[in-house]
């Protein structure tokens, strides 16, 4: 487990993304089976403990120091796992500290009232760095700067592999990943991919603007409108059927409506919806079914989910990525036309004739469904990655709006001693003919480090009262938000919802009473 904290903490301090993968290299390369593929399943999200979630963690630290003392720790600090790790004790009599496969596969065979008593001794045994590290597994929240497709980097790597023959049999695997570092490391023959239903890494576009445009012939592209919604696979074979996350989640549980009417075999990319009566609802519609374990009949119904596809990779057997797009458009056409499929539709093609066309077209389509175009060459295979060149994504100009901070809480990990996450909110006519701001979004990132430090200090200095971690301000900073949609929402006291909000410049010349209204931004709705 030490050995596993000295990764995590040096991760959390190395923010170059190549000297990240030599750090995960190094401890793939040295650490020995099975506590190697316990810690890549850790940096790839792919460990989960149901008997050590945070609220028991809270409960220990509320234990140790009281639940005053503890709440105002934590608000200092801003990290669970910091504020529990830095309060408890090594306690040499506890016995020597675990090993990261020792955590694993106790956590897994422990019952729900022998865990709190495991993670005590294991507690008292690490030093804070192995305390830090073991309460971030436990939570699922590393933080460490690492994603999942650099996790599977580095792994490719030990054993000169492309990361894309990782991706297509990572779904076929289960931690440890012993088979896969056998094939790596020890010369073993390439595990298999996924009996059914396998993952094929997708291809990612490069954004772009019209200047860049003009030094690219359109005659050799396709344009596509871009859909607001989530990038998704949808494979089907040897009677399995899954729906996948662009990161290669298997997000299945979540959208049974999609998976059931999953009758054929293939593997295709598409965009994920909400739709009703033949129209794209609002991506916060969508946002009601991300990320549940179990849907409702009521959610089923009032949210249904359909899958727009635009590409197919496989179909009944046969690998198509190596085909031009245009072929391959032309056989998922084909396929579509067969017959109906339930849930499914094809994404149409925009015809223009030239790219001061395809930006008229693009500035008149005002769809909430929509935020811009994609742009595909039509000689372009389905290459996994990003690569330059092939396809291009050229989103809609943000809307954007003056709003007024009205409230400011401390952010996490690097951000911990740092006010960054910003409630702003708008004017709204109230009893008597009295303005007052309606909370209309939250944002935590779009300013610089030094906008950062003056924000942070201004709550400071404007602070009028706290509720719990929260200080509320003066109703005085205006703040200009970027977001590429709006939408009613029911949930938030002014009506609406904000879609992707950032912090787009902090305007200090900006009188408060000039601010935006809600009205104003309800008449940006579709």
């Amino acid at each position: 487990m030490q050995t596993f904290a000295q990764l995590l903490d040096s991760l959390s301090f190395e923010s170059a993304r190549n000297a990240k993968l030599r750090l995960i290299e190094t401890y793939l390369r040295a650490v020995p089976d099975p506590d190697r593929g316990w810690a890549l399943a850790a940096l790839t999200g792919g460990l989960d403990f149901p008997a050590a979630k945070p609220a028991l963690l809270r409960g220990f630290g509320q234990d140790k120091i009281g639940h005053e003392l503890f709440a105002l720790s934590y608000d200092y600090v801003g990290d669970l796992a910091e504020t529990l790790a830095l309060i408890w004790g090594t306690n040499p009599a506890a016995g020597p500290p675990p090993s990261l496969g020792e955590v694993v596969e106790t956590l897994q065979r422990a019952t729900k009232t022998q865990t709190p008593a495991i993670l005590k001794r294991w507690l008292d045994a690490l030093d804070s760095t192995g305390r830090w590290a073991l309460l971030k597994l436990l939570t699922g929240a590393l933080r460490v700067g690492v994603s999942a497709r650099l996790a599977k980097q580095a792994a490719a790597n030990i054993g000169n592999q492309p990361v894309d023959a990782v991706g297509e049999i990572w779904h076929g695997l289960t931690p440890p990943y012993r088979p896969l570092f056998d094939w790596l490391l020890q010369g073993a023959p390439r595990p298999s991919s996924n009996a059914g239903g396998a993952f094929l890494p997708p291809m990612l576009a490069n954004p772009i603007d019209r200047t860049e445009l003009d030094t690219l012939d359109p005659a050799h592209f396709r344009a596509e409108w871009k859909w607001d919604g989530i990038r998704v696979q949808v494979a089907a074979s040897g009677g399995v059927t899954r729906l996948y996350s662009r990161a290669g989640e298997d997000i299945s549980s979540s959208f049974p409506d999609i998976v059931e009417a999953i009758d054929f075999e293939g593997v295709f990319d598409g965009e994920l919806l909400v739709r009703r009566e033949e129209a794209v609802a609002p991506f916060n519609d969508l946002q009601q079914r991300l990320n549940r374990k179990s849907v409702t009949p009521k959610m089923l119904k009032e949210h249904p989910a359909h899958v727009r596809l635009y590409d197919v990779l496989q179909l009944e057997g046969e690998d198509l990525r190596g085909l031009p797009f245009d072929q391959r458009r032309a056989r998922l056409e084909a396929w579509m036309a067969l017959a109906p499929r339930a849930r499914f539709d094809l994404s149409p093609l925009v015809t223009f004739q030239d790219w001061a066309h395809l930006s008229e077209l693009r500035e008149a389509m005002k769809s909430d469904g929509i935020e811009g175009l994609m742009l595909k060459r039509a000689d372009s295979g389905y290459l996994a990655g990003r690569p330059k060149g092939p396809w291009f994504k050229w989103k809609r100009d943000p809307m954007l709006a003056d709003c007024v901070l009205m409230y400011a809480q401390r952010g996490h990990g690097k951000r911990s001693s740092f006010y960054s996450d910003f409630t702003f909110g708008c004017w709204r006519d109230g009893a008597e003919g009295k303005r007052a701001l309606a909370p209309v979004g939250k944002a935590y990132f779009g300013f610089t480090d030094e906008e950062l430090r003056w924000l942070d200090k201004w709550v400071r200095d404007h602070t009028t009262n706290r509720f719990g971690p929260v200080r509320e301000v003066t109703q005085e900073l205006v703040l200009e938000v970027a977001f590429d949609g709006i939408a009613r929402s029911s949930r938030h006291k002014s009506g609406l919802a904000l879609r992707f909000p950032r912090i787009h410049r902090i305007r200090r010349d900006k009188p408060a009473a000039e601010a935006d209204t809600v009205d104003a931004l309800l008449r940006l709705l579709p």
